[in-house]
């Protein structure tokens, strides 16, 4: 959607609980398969667990960004770099479904408005907090940031590990994937981008 020329972030009716017994039935199959007694001890609570952790680790869905933004956008005369850099984050690879983990530096060059300091992080989070691969969780965050801000430029650089690499296939504990998006001036100015990078500590990627 579009008003007055310039995209803007269209609301989300996202639910506000997530039926947990459907995953608790699947969990108990799942364990069964395996060779598991579900309703041994240690295991008896094991699908509630399970259930109410993937409720958490993909709250992502159910976020409305509109009620994230929160009118936190402020109209301020400036226009240098504003970076949050090492912003931690944990996210499900949509292939296995194993963790990766790592951190988000993001950076925005504004034009005549800003957005508040804590919602950077929680934008990460939002699009982290889905089953997700690294390219497009950096290209999502960039894109979100450029269609809420309409700022002179976008640049996201996420550094991060993944278990579906440590601990089965290739099994290379000290590999880490690095992607990027650069919108605007990032894109299209050598030196804003290597002034990002300097100051998130890759100057020489």
């Amino acid at each position: 959607m579009k008003s007055n020329g310039r995209m803007t972030i269209e609301r989300v009716q996202a639910p506000t609980s997530w039926p947990t017994e459907p995953m608790e039935a699947l969990v108990r199959d799942w364990l069964r398969l395996i060779g598991e007694d579900p309703n041994r001890q240690g295991l008896k609570r094991t699908p509630e667990r399970v259930a109410r952790m993937y409720a958490e680790l993909t709250e992502g869905y159910r976020v409305d960004p509109v009620a994230l933004v929160n009118e936190a956008l402020f109209d301020v005369a400036y226009d240098e770099m504003v970076l949050v850099k090492e912003i931690e984050f944990y996210s499900l690879c949509e292939h296995h479904m194993l963790p990766f983990f790592g951190h988000a530096h993001v950076a925005y060059i504004p034009d005549g408005r800003v957005l508040g300091l804590s919602k950077i992080p929680r934008i990460v989070e939002m699009f982290a907090r889905r089953l997700q691969v690294q390219e497009r969780m950096t290209e999502q965050i960039a894109q979100f940031l450029d269609d809420l801000l309409h700022p002179l430029g976008v640049g996201v650089v996420i550094e991060a590990a993944h278990m579906c690499a440590m601990m089965r296939g290739v099994k290379k504990a000290n590999a880490r994937m690095v992607t990027s998006a650069m919108k605007g001036n990032f894109k299209q100015d050598e030196r804003t981008r290597m002034e990002f990078l300097s100051l998130i500590g890759r100057e020489g990627s």
